[in-house]
């Protein structure tokens, strides 16, 4: 169990490092969530700012032209679809009074986005805040056997719920 263990956080570290050394070379920043059992979900952006970086309703937004990585040591639930343990491409689709998270299998770099690879997608709750975030803050909330991905932007903010498997 525990060689097992090891090969799984092995092979997540290296995806990692090859992700993000054949991403570009713009700085990035990277929040995660510490579940309860030890293992640990991590999400990769760019950290940009509402001068820099627009958002299009109805369209992936890709954060300084990069999607955001999703690193998960646990199977994870989301939108009702099972995320399997590696790493994986998040797309927030912003929209007036709702936007959408798309969890992607595709993490080569500077492909176009196909949503034929997606493997979880939902509505995610929404809000408007009256202080707006001048950059991007993205973070994880955890509770049990729960990590909600919060991401802040403009005046929007928006929760999504991964659930440990």
């Amino acid at each position: 169990m525990l060689r097992a263990r090891f090969v799984i956080c092995f092979l997540i570290l290296a995806t990692f490092a090859t992700v993000g050394f054949a991403q570009q070379s713009e700085p990035s920043s990277t929040a995660s969530c510490n579940l309860d059992d030890g293992r640990q979900v991590y999400i990769r952006y760019n950290p940009v700012t509402t001068k820099t970086d627009k958002v299009s309703n109805g369209k992936p937004w890709t954060p300084g032209g990069t999607p955001m990585t999703l690193f998960t040591e646990a199977q994870l639930s989301f939108g009702g679809a099972t995320i399997p343990i590696g790493a994986y491409t998040v797309y927030p689709i912003p929209a007036k009074d709702r936007w959408t998270l798309v969890v992607n299998k595709n993490v080569t770099p500077h492909t176009a986005y196909d949503e034929k690879q997606d493997i979880a997608r939902a509505a995610i709750e929404t809000d408007q805040i009256s202080q707006a975030a001048d950059s991007l803050e993205v973070a994880f909330a955890h509770t049990g056997d729960k990590c909600t991905l919060r991401i802040y932007f403009g005046k929007a903010a928006s929760f999504a719920p991964f659930t440990a498997k």
